[in-house]
C-alpha cells in the first residue's frame, strides 16, 4: 500500500534540511515546505477566510486550495524504514 502520508513544515526549522530529513527518516514521508511569512498564523487566516464566505457554503477545502503550492524539500533515506 502507498502512503498518502505527508509532512508540511513551516517556520524557521523548515530552513534547515538536516532536520527536515529527520523527520522524513522518522515519519517515513516525504516533507514539504511553503516559503510564507508568519506561517503560523496561516490556518487561522484561511479560517477567517472560510467564516467570511461561510454562507456561501464554500467548504474549508475549497478555501484552502488557495494556499501556495507546498514544495518538496525532502524524501525519507533509502533504508530508513528498516531502522
Amino acid at each position: 500500500a502507498v502512503s498518502r502520508t505527508r509532512i508540511l513544515a513551516t517556520g524557521g526549522a523548515s530552513h534547515n534540511k538536516k532536520i527536515l530529513q529527520v523527520l522524513s527518516d522518522v515519519f517515513n514521508a516525504p516533507v514539504y515546505t511553503i516559503d510564507t511569512a508568519n506561517s503560523a498564523c496561516l490556518g487561522s487566516a484561511y479560517r477567517a477566510i472560510h467564516g467570511l464566505v461561510a454562507e456561501t457554503n464554500v467548504s474549508l477545502a475549497d478555501v484552502v486550495k488557495l494556499a501556495p503550492e507546498p514544495r518538496l524539500a525532502v524524501t525519507p533515506a533509502t533504508g530508513a524504514e528498516e531502522v
